[in-house]
């Protein structure tokens, strides 16, 4: 298995599996601003490049 070097690619997959834990585990809840900054900065080095 080959992770990418991209970090945009990097931090889109955290926050799916962030999105993906909240929505399978009731008992977890994660702050709706840690989702915001997440998804803010892959779509901000997506765009760049990185």
């Amino acid at each position: 298995m080959k992770l990418t070097n991209n970090i945009g690619f990097i931090l889109l997959a955290v926050y799916l599996i962030l999105v993906a834990i909240t929505a399978l585990v009731p008992g977890v809840a994660i702050p709706t601003v840690i989702f915001g900054i997440v998804a803010l900065a892959a779509a901000i080095f997506i765009l760049i490049g990185r």
